[in-house]
């Protein structure tokens, strides 16, 4: 009896690396990360407040307390290839957040989302569900990618909701796979398939219509539904 095998792939050429291009939404739009022209509107939009030190829990860098050495840390991330870094730009053109695609791994067509930054001013908005819109997009339609990751420390309750709530399916935990800041992490792994994404799409779609938003801009329908 012959042994089992992975299933022949019609097309197994590899992905596109992702670039420094901007992808535009309704309520937000991506664009490379600039220190020069993002760093003080993300230091403003909360991160220079001590009160939201938690922003930078789970982050492998932060809290800062100096913006010299925040200006200075954004500047490095904005010259990485991989993390590959984008600001999140609200309706007004100010910086409020920061996500990246990384561990790029163009020939499998495999890539994860990560590094993500929400600021008080783009937590719980159209916009931030946006952005993870428009960067799955990227990922799956103009790229050409099969398997999209996120993952997160397993002590970190709001990203695991946020994963589920994005589409993307639980696949386990890796125990002890990182040393951040000199703690142990435990590693949550999520992903979400080429061939998931056209019914995630629909739903983040469904989701961000100006339709599902009351006067107030309260959602009518959740996500998850």
């Amino acid at each position: 009896m012959p042994l089992p095998i992975g299933d022949l792939l019609e097309n197994p050429a590899s992905a596109s690396r992702p670039a420094r291009t901007t992808l535009q939404g309704r309520y937000c739009k991506l664009v490379p990360l600039d220190a020069t022209a993002h760093a003080q509107d993300l230091w403003a939009a909360g991160l220079n407040n001590p009160a939201n030190n938690d922003l930078w829990l789970y982050l492998g860098d932060g809290p800062y307390h100096d913006y010299a050495l925040f200006e200075a840390a954004i500047a490095k991330k904005a010259a990485s290839e991989d993390p590959l870094f984008y600001t999140i730009l609200g309706h007004d053109g100010n910086a409020i957040g920061v996500c990246a695609l990384m561990r790029i791994d163009a020939n499998n067509r495999v890539i994860e989302v990560g590094h993500i930054l929400f600021t008080p001013l783009l937590q719980r908005t159209p916009a931030a569900t946006e952005a993870m819109y428009l960067a799955a997009c990227y990922v799956f339609d103009d790229l050409g990618y099969r398997r999209y990751e996120w993952k997160c420390n397993n002590c970190n309750e709001p990203s695991k909701r946020a994963a589920s709530r994005y589409g993307f399916a639980y696949e386990g935990l890796f125990r002890q796979h990182l040393i951040m800041k000199g703690r142990n992490r435990d590693t949550a792994w999520f992903s979400m398939l080429d061939s998931e994404w056209p019914a995630r799409k629909a739903a983040f779609e469904a989701w961000l219509a100006p339709e599902n938003f009351d006067a107030e801009g309260k959602q009518i329908s959740p996500l998850s539904r």
